[in-house]
């Protein structure tokens, strides 16, 4: 079995950290908590369960399902949760940073990649029934396309970026709606790009800090800001027409890794904790939650006991319209 070696648990730890006081949990938070939406949540380098670095199924307000790995590979490889999605048919795929794989309600792993030495991902999305998009970070960034039940390396496209360490490249790539372009945050270049498959770029902006970036159905594009805190949405020019930041929020935020944008307007943003070194601050956060249009949080989720579904990288909400293998989620 190959390793990775990585030295950081996330892209946050190298990021200057955000300076809000921190404050308690206002109780009860808006929304109807574990019941609000079914949803799959996976949040990266949770360091208090080395052991247990788990993927969660939450429905009717409990948690349905699970499935675990362990934090350390070995003494200098990580394995950590940064991206998942539930097929059609139930099965789920994951990017680990180690790797990445597909497993099954049963939680029988049925196809696996192992990043070679020097590499990590942390982001692996179906793009179709047997395919996935995985970003391999290295000493060349590259995104692969790879047949899942060939095990077959089907395309390599080199990512333009001027950063040779790994772990500070780029996080999600995600396909855009019709699958012929992909849409990528460029950390050293402070970029969002969109390429298509021959390796070509075909749009740009200005965008520091970028760890995911999803083209939403408007045609507008959805930034995730990481540890500068900030969710926003850009037109085509790469203007801001909308932003949620900590000044919107009335609780602490911390690193906005991911956004999904809802059939109903509504955006659902994860607030990443695991950056802060104070683990006594983290059961005082809001791990996730969704706001209007108009900035109205209607429901944040503060869940660290019965159950700790820990800190929150990604979810996937399971009562959202579309299919996920075809990519008609904004996520």
């Amino acid at each position: 079995m190959k390793k990775v070696v990585a030295i950081f648990g996330s892209l946050s730890l190298l990021l200057p950290f955000l300076k809000v006081p921190a404050a308690e949990v206002n109780l009860p938070l808006p929304g109807n908590g574990l019941k609000q939406h079914p949803f799959l949540y996976v949040g990266e380098f949770d360091s208090r369960n080395p052991q247990a670095q788990t993927i969660f199924l939450v429905r009717d307000g409990k948690v349905a399902w699970r499935y675990s790995i362990p934090l350390y590979l070995c003494p200098f490889a990580i394995q950590e949760f940064d991206d998942v999605t539930m097929l059609a048919n139930g099965n789920i795929v994951f990017a680990c940073m180690s790797g990445a794989g597909i497993v099954t309600p049963e939680k029988n792993l049925i196809w696996q990649f192992r990043c070679p030495d020097g590499t990590e991902t942390h982001s692996c999305q179906p793009i179709g029934k047997d395919t996935v998009l995985l970003a391999l970070n290295g000493k060349v960034g590259k995104v692969l396309v790879i047949n899942t039940a060939s095990n077959t390396i089907l395309k390599e496209i080199v990512i333009p970026t001027g950063s040779t360490f790994a772990h500070y490249q780029f996080r999600h790539v995600t396909i855009t709606p019709g699958k012929k372009t992909f849409m990528v945050g460029l950390l050293a270049e402070k970029k969002v790009l969109e390429m298509d498959f021959d390796g070509n770029v075909i749009w740009s902006c200005n965008a520091s800090s970028a760890w995911s970036a999803i083209r939403l159905k408007n045609g507008n594009t959805l930034i995730s800001g990481d540890g500068e805190g900030y969710t926003r949405e850009v037109n085509e020019k790469g203007e801001t027409v909308w932003e949620f930041t900590q000044k919107d929020a009335p609780f602490q935020l911390y690193n906005n890794q991911t956004a999904n944008r809802l059939a109903n307007g509504n955006t659902v943003i994860c607030n990443w904790v695991a950056g802060n070194k104070n683990l006594e601050e983290w059961k005082t956060s809001v791990q996730v939650f969704e706001v209007t249009p108009t900035k109205e949080v209607v429901w944040a989720l503060s869940s660290w006991d019965d159950p700790d579904l820990g800190p929150c990288t990604c979810v996937q909400l399971l009562d959202e319209p579309g299919n996920a293998d075809e990519g008609d989620l904004q996520r």
